[in-house]
C-alpha cells in the first residue's frame, strides 16, 4: 500500500506540474512591435563602445583631408605597434575597432591590386607591410571585433567620377572583406566628390550621390562577402550616422528611422537631414539605430600640436551618457601617431574613462531590493520584475497586452543614496516605450526626480542631485504596446 500510495502521489504531483507547464505555455510572449533588429544589429547594439583608428598619409603630412597627391613614401611608422594599440583599446573598454583602410586621399593601408597609391610604395617595411592585416590580427588576439572604413571618395584615382572607378572601389571592398577574416562593421563615409588630384587632373569632380556608387549593389556585395557585418552610412541600411561628429545623440533618440535627404527627398550617403538623424523616427519603418562618432582629439588624425587638447576621462564619460546612454553607440576615434602608436595622453584618458564607467556600474542597488510590479503578464514568473535584475538581456518584465502604463516599485532594505538609473528595453521585440518618470519616496510622499522619453537598448538617467530614499518608483507614462523591459538598474556615482 505504501508503494502504491507513493506512486499515486508522485503521479498526482507530475499531473499538477504538467498542468502548470500547460498553463505557462498558454501565456504567450508579447507580440513583436514595429520594425525589429536583425541578429547582427542586436549583437552590434549590445557592444555599445567601439574605437576608430584614423591612420594614413595624413598622419605624416599634418592634413585632415589629403588631396590625393601625397607621395606614398611619406608613410613610414617605424615603431608601429598593433598589439599595443589594440590592447590599449581593450583596456579602455572598447569592444571593436574600425580602421580607416582608405581615406579620401585614396592611399590604401593594404597591398591592394587596384592601385599603386598604397602601402606597397611606402618606405615602411620596404613596401612589404600590411597595416590592415596587422590590426585585424591584433584584434583577434586581444578579443576585439574588427571593422573596416573604405572611403567611397578617392581624390587620387584618375577614374573617379567615371563608371570604371565604381568597379575599382568594389574590388577594394572585395579585398578587404575576403583577405582579413570576419568583419563586424563596414563604414561608408558621406564625403563624396569635390576637388582632388585625380591622377594629375587637379580638378573638381561632382557625382550623383544617389546613383553613382550603385549603393544597392555595393551593399549587396558586402552582404554576400560578410553576411554578419553591420553596414553603416548616413542612410544605413543597418546603422545610421547620428548627424554630427560630436558624439551626441538627441535626448530623444529612436532606433527606428526613415531616412530623409536634406531637401526632404530620398536620402543617400552624403545627403541626409542631420537633425532628423539625431532623433530617428518613432514608428519608423526601418530598424536603424544611431552611431555617434567623435574623436578624442580636435582632429581625426594625429597632430602633435593637439597633445594638450585630448578629451579628459570626465568628458568621455559625459559623451558615453549622451550616446550609449541615449540608445545609440559610441564610436571613439584614437588616432595613432607617426611612430604608429597611440599617444600616452590618449591612452591615459581612455583608461581613466573605463575605470570610471566600471566603478559606476559595479554595484547595482536594485539587485538587493524587493521589486513589485503593478502588472505581470499572465501572472507568470518568467515575465516578473525579477527579470529586470538577473543580468540577462534576453529576459524581461512584461505586462498584459492591454497594460501600457504600469508602475514598478523598488523597496530597499534601508535608505540608499543614488543618482543614476539605467533602463533597457527588450529590443528584440521592438521599441515600445515613449515616456517614463522616476519617483523617490521622501517625507512620506512620492517626489518625481527624473523623466525620459525613448529607451531602446539603453537609457541612462542622471539625476540632478543625489537622492536618498528607501523606495523608488518607475512609472511608464507612454508606451505604444505592452511593456517589455529587460533592465532597471540603480547606481551611485561617487565623485
Amino acid at each position: 500500500m505504501i508503494t502504491t500510495r507513493r506512486s499515486f502521489m508522485a503521479g498526482a504531483a507530475l499531473a499538477v506540474v504538467g498542468n502548470l507547464h500547460a498553463f505557462a505555455k498558454s501565456v504567450s510572449p508579447p507580440s513583436p512591435f514595429g520594425a525589429l533588429p536583425s541578429l547582427r544589429q542586436l549583437r552590434w547594439e549590445r557592444m555599445e563602445t567601439n574605437a576608430f583608428l584614423h591612420f594614413t598619409v595624413n598622419t605624416f603630412t599634418g592634413r585632415e583631408w589629403g588631396e590625393g597627391d601625397e607621395d606614398p613614401s611619406v608613410f613610414n611608422p617605424e615603431g608601429f605597434d598593433p598589439d599595443g594599440i589594440v590592447s590599449a583599446l581593450r583596456a579602455g573598454g572598447m569592444k571593436g575597432v574600425i580602421l580607416t583602410c582608405k581615406h579620401h586621399d585614396g592611399f590604401c593601408l593594404w597591398p591592394t591590386k587596384t592601385t599603386d597609391h598604397c602601402i606597397r610604395k611606402s618606405k615602411w617595411k620596404d613596401g612589404k607591410g600590411d597595416v590592415v592585416r596587422d590590426i585585424a590580427d591584433a584584434a583577434g588576439r586581444h578579443g576585439l571585433k574588427f571593422g573596416v572604413y573604405c572611403s567611397p571618395w578617392d581624390r587620387n584615382n584618375a577614374n573617379y567620377g567615371k563608371p570604371a572607378y565604381v568597379e575599382t572601389y568594389r574590388q577594394q571592398l572585395t579585398e578587404l572583406l575576403t583577405w582579413y577574416g570576419p568583419v563586424f562593421e563596414v563604414w561608408f563615409d558621406g564625403a563624396n566628390g569635390g576637388s582632388g588630384y585625380y591622377g594629375g587632373a587637379k580638378e573638381t569632380r561632382t557625382i550623383d550621390k544617389h546613383t553613382y556608387y550603385g549603393w544597392p549593389e555595393t551593399w549587396g556585395l558586402v552582404r554576400k562577402l560578410q553576411p554578419e557585418a553591420i553596414i553603416f552610412s548616413d542612410a544605413g541600411p543597418d546603422v545610421r550616422w547620428v548627424g554630427n561628429e560630436k558624439g551626441l545623440a538627441d535626448e530623444t533618440c529612436w532606433a527606428t528611422y526613415d531616412p530623409v535627404g536634406e531637401d526632404g527627398g530620398p536620402a543617400s550617403p552624403g545627403n541626409i537631414l542631420s537633425s532628423a538623424s539625431m532623433k530617428g523616427t518613432r514608428f519608423g519603418s526601418h530598424w536603424m539605430p544611431a552611431e555617434c562618432d567623435v574623436s578624442i582629439r580636435p582632429g581625426w588624425f594625429w597632430h602633435g600640436q593637439e597633445n594638450d587638447k585630448v578629451k579628459t576621462p570626465e568628458q568621455l564619460v559625459d559623451l558615453y551618457f549622451k550616446s550609449a546612454g541615449r540608445g545609440a553607440t559610441l564610436l571613439l576615434n584614437l588616432p595613432p601617431d607617426r611612430q604608429g602608436q597611440l599617444s600616452a595622453q590618449d591612452v591615459a584618458s581612455l583608461e581613466g574613462f573605463h575605470q570610471r564607467i566600471e566603478r559606476l556600474f559595479r554595484d547595482d542597488l536594485a539587485r538587493g531590493a524587493r521589486l513589485r510590479a503593478s502588472n505581470v503578464r499572465g501572472q507568470e514568473h518568467r515575465y516578473g520584475p525579477q527579470m529586470l535584475v538577473d543580468g540577462n538581456p534576453d529576459t524581461y518584465w512584461a505586462t498584459d497586452d492591454e497594460i501600457h502604463t504600469p508602475e514598478l516599485t523598488l523597496d530597499f532594505a534601508r535608505p540608499q543614496k543614488l543618482n543614476v538609473v539605467r533602463l533597457r528595453e527588450a529590443i528584440q521585440l521592438g521599441q515600445r516605450i515613449g515616456g517614463v518618470a522616476l519617483d523617490a519616496w521622501q517625507d512620506d510622499a512620492w517626489r518625481e526626480v527624473a523623466q525620459a522619453t525613448s529607451i531602446g537598448n539603453c537609457r541612462l538617467l542622471r539625476l540632478n542631485e543625489t537622492v536618498e530614499t528607501s523606495r523608488l518608483r518607475l512609472r511608464i507614462t507612454d508606451s505604444a504596446a505592452c511593456v517589455a523591459l529587460s533592465e532597471f538598474g540603480v547606481f551611485l556615482v561617487q565623485e
